[in-house]
Order: C-alpha cells, then structure tokens, then sequence
C-alpha cells in the first residue's frame, strides 16, 4: 500500500535539535532542487495498492536512497549508516528534522532497487533532465546578462557514447604517425635549405 505525502520538506524549515540551518550550497540540497519529487511521487504511487498492504517508503526516500549508495559508492548497510550520521542526507530522503535513528533497515534497499527497475530509472532520469533543462532555461530568461546557454548534447546514460568517433588501431596510429614524420621532415628541408632531401618511401 502506498500512502503520497502531504508536502515536501522546506529546506528553511529543516529541524536540527543540535541548532543551526542547513547551508543551500551542499551538493545534497542542490540535488534536491533539481528533482522533481511531486512528479515522480505521482507515478511511483501508481506501482501501489492504496488499500492493500503495509505502507511502502516515500519515492524520495527509496530513490534517495539509492542515488546515495551509487553516488558515495556504499554497501546497503553503509549506505543506511551514512543516513543515520548525516543531516544533509536525511534532508535529501525527505526528512523533517535530523533523526539520531536508522531510517529504514538495510534489505529494504533491494527492494528499493526492484521498485525502481531499469526501465522506470531511465523514465526518471529523462524526467529529471527535463526539469533540469526547463529550470536552466528559465533562469537564463530572467538572468539575460549571464552567459548564454550551453548549445551542446546532454547524455545521461554513462554506457552511451556519439557513434562518430574515430576508434583507434595500430594501423591507423602508425600511419598517423607516419605522415607527421613526414610533414616534420618537410618543413625541416625548406627552412634549412639543404640540396639533397632524406628518402621518405611516400
């Protein structure tokens, strides 16, 4: 069963018993600006009973969760530890106010990963680069005297790569390097101005 939340956590109301605010230049807090958790806590209700079941973990917690372990590279149990330790963290997973408290225990990240499979990760990242490109563009409309926008190509997935670039062999490095020795070799007799030119084989 899946129960959507009320609101989403304001970063200015974020409770530290400790005292103190969090600082918006964390990298957690920038992340969290750029997702669009409302978005996404719609469709991910929809893999859910609104009825039948124990109630299942927020979507910003299991995808918060999970874009953690990857990012800081952490086993299940390192990952809900660095949770537990880190306020900045707990903020991005949803969190009200820091809790000295394991947040979920550490199998629930396998299921976390089952939710979320191959195909609805690639749906959120394309969600998450649209929102990212719409809320570039319209700081770029009312900051018109900041640079211009970047023209180039976004790729999200790291396994792709533009298809037109050269691969690399031992023949085609050799060759290369044959015709730049040659070229060398060239410029050197026009600017000594010897009479007989080394044989190249061209």
């Amino acid at each position: 069963m899946y129960k959507e939340k009320d609101n989403t956590p304001a970063f200015e109301k974020f409770y530290l018993p400790f005292g103190g605010h969090l600082k918006g230049d964390n990298r957690w807090v920038r992340l969290s600006e750029i997702i669009p958790w409302d978005e996404l806590e719609c469709k991910y209700s929809k893999l859910f009973s609104k009825h039948i079941g124990r109630n299942a973990k927020p979507v910003r917690v299991a995808l918060g969760s999970i874009l953690i372990n990857e990012k800081l590279n952490l086993t299940d149990e390192e990952t809900v530890q660095m949770i537990r330790e880190n306020h900045y963290l707990q903020f991005f997973i949803g969190f009200e106010s820091y809790k000295d408290e394991k947040p979920f225990d550490p199998s629930m990240m396998v299921h976390f990963r089952r939710r979320l499979g191959p195909d609805i990760m690639k749906e959120i990242n394309e969600t998450i680069a649209k929102n990212f490109q719409e809320k570039k563009e319209e700081k770029s409309e009312n900051d018109k005297s900041g640079p211009p926008p970047n023209q180039g190509q976004l790729i999200i997935d790291a396994t792709c790569f533009p298809q037109d670039i050269r691969f690399p062999n031992d023949v085609a490095i050799l060759d290369e390097a044959r015709r730049k020795t040659e070229e060398i070799i060239d410029a050197l007799f026009l600017a000594t101005g010897t009479d007989k030119k080394p044989r190249t084989y061209k």
